[in-house]
């Protein structure tokens, strides 16, 4: 039997052939970076074919071989080797948790060392003593404001003390409970009642709660000075919370539904009191002085008794002057004649000026009695019997009858007559 390479060998040695030609060329002919084949050896170098041929032979199998792997390797890790994973994600959602509500610790202690932070810097800074709180409960109704406290009458607590915080005033206490608790009273409640005033118009009110636990100043006539937004303080008449504390802002002004002529005005709370944690109860209304203060109050006294020695020296050093110099009272002179008992006023007594216009009221000039009216008007007996060998003398007119004085006139002024005969006349 015949051969395959006998049968065809003629065919075999020119496939070789060809196929060693076409070698030898693709080692000769390279590849330019423009894309051009070229055989010329001035031209720039580049890639022989040859490079490309068995690149774009071999290229196909090695990129099948590596994504083959790629894939298989993802096969394995994402969905044959997951026999630990559900217990790993069980581990894992356990630690979130944790971490989770180790955050939400951690943030409300930061928050709680906030309102701490801000209410011991308020307790050092407040003139009147006051301890620290921590509410602990509420009434659990809408209609009673009434929450509960952890101190009692072990730390000072006692009925009727003033609740605060540092944004504004809360309650006051309703009852001790205990040693450790005690029951405060909002100022929202209906029962509730405080002593306010405006801080501008200072316009004084009574300050309770409605039905809806809002805050509102009652008893005030119809002002149009009140205006959104004044402060409110307390006056401190009502003897439970201290003067000047904040109460709350004004939110509006309302008529007053029973009473014409008053007004209500809502306020808006200062503090927060639908989420309370933290709040002082003042147990003293007596001044609280801090140690630089108190420092201050020992130097001034110490200044103050240091004075005071030096003004009773002053006074001795005066005394003991006194007692050297010569005394008041002179031994050749009478009792009654001594400097010493000597009452008269040395400085003159300065006299009025005299009236330019007197009436009846300046000094000295008061009205005398009125002349009669008949006097006046008399006829001279001179002038009635004139001598025979003389002028006759002038007869003088008569005067006009006097008239009643009236009130507020001065009294007529009565020119005396100097000479009743004219010169040269005889009687």
């Amino acid at each position: 039997m015949e051969s395959f390479f006998d049968r065809y060998r003629n065919l075999i040695v020119l496939l070789a052939i060809l196929l060693v030609q076409i070698m030898g060329l693709a080692v000769q002919v390279r590849r330019t970076s423009e894309g051009r084949s070229t055989l010329d050896p001035r031209d720039s170098s580049g890639v022989r074919l040859i490079r490309l041929w068995a690149n774009a032979l071999v290229s196909p199998p090695e990129r099948i071989i590596h994504s083959t792997g790629l894939g298989a390797g993802h096969l394995w890790q994402n969905y044959l080797d997951l026999r630990h994973v559900r217990q790993q994600n069980q581990e894992l959602q356990k630690t979130i948790d944790r971490l989770r509500l180790e955050q939400a610790s951690l943030l409300e202690d930061a928050r709680q060392g906030q309102r701490l932070q801000a209410l011991n810097k308020f307790q050092e800074k407040y003139i009147y003593k006051t301890v620290a709180a921590q509410a602990i409960g509420s009434s659990g109704s809408e209609l009673s404001h009434v929450f509960y406290i952890d101190k009692g009458s072990d730390d000072g607590v006692a009925r009727d003390n003033a609740v605060i915080t540092p944004d504004g005033i809360v309650g006051k206490v309703r009852e001790v409970l205990g040693g450790h608790s005690a029951q405060v009273l909002a100022v929202n409640d209906q029962t509730s009642g405080a002593g306010v005033i405006l801080e501008t118009t200072r316009i004084r009110g009574i300050l309770r709660g409605n039905a809806f636990g809002q805050l509102e100043i009652v008893d005030i006539l119809a002002d149009k000075r009140i205006q959104k937004g004044e402060v409110v303080l307390t006056a401190g008449g009502d003897q439970i919370f201290p003067r000047g504390l904040p109460v709350g802002t004004v939110d509006k002004v309302v008529p007053d539904p029973e009473r014409d002529s008053f007004i209500v005005v809502m306020i808006t709370p200062a503090a927060h009191l639908d989420r309370l944690d933290e709040v002082l109860v003042v147990t003293s209304t007596e001044p609280r002085f801090s140690t630089e203060q108190q420092q201050d109050i020992a130097t001034s006294e110490e200044v103050k008794g240091s004075e005071a020695a030096a003004i009773k020296e002053q006074q001795k050093a005066s005394q003991i002057m006194a007692e050297r110099l010569p005394g008041l009272i002179d031994p050749k002179l009478p009792p009654d004649q001594q400097p010493l008992y000597d009452n008269s006023n040395p400085i003159p007594v300065a006299h009025p000026p005299q009236a330019l216009h007197p009436d009846r009221f300046t000094p000295g000039n008061a009205p005398g009695p009125v002349p009669d009216a008949a006097s006046e008007t008399a006829p001279d007996a001179n002038a009635a019997q004139p001598d025979s060998g003389a002028k006759p003398t002038e007869q003088k007119p008569p005067s006009k009858p006097s008239t009643p004085k009236q009130p507020g006139q001065s009294a007529p002024r009565v020119q005396p007559q100097s000479q009743k005969n004219p010169p040269g006349g005889t009687n």
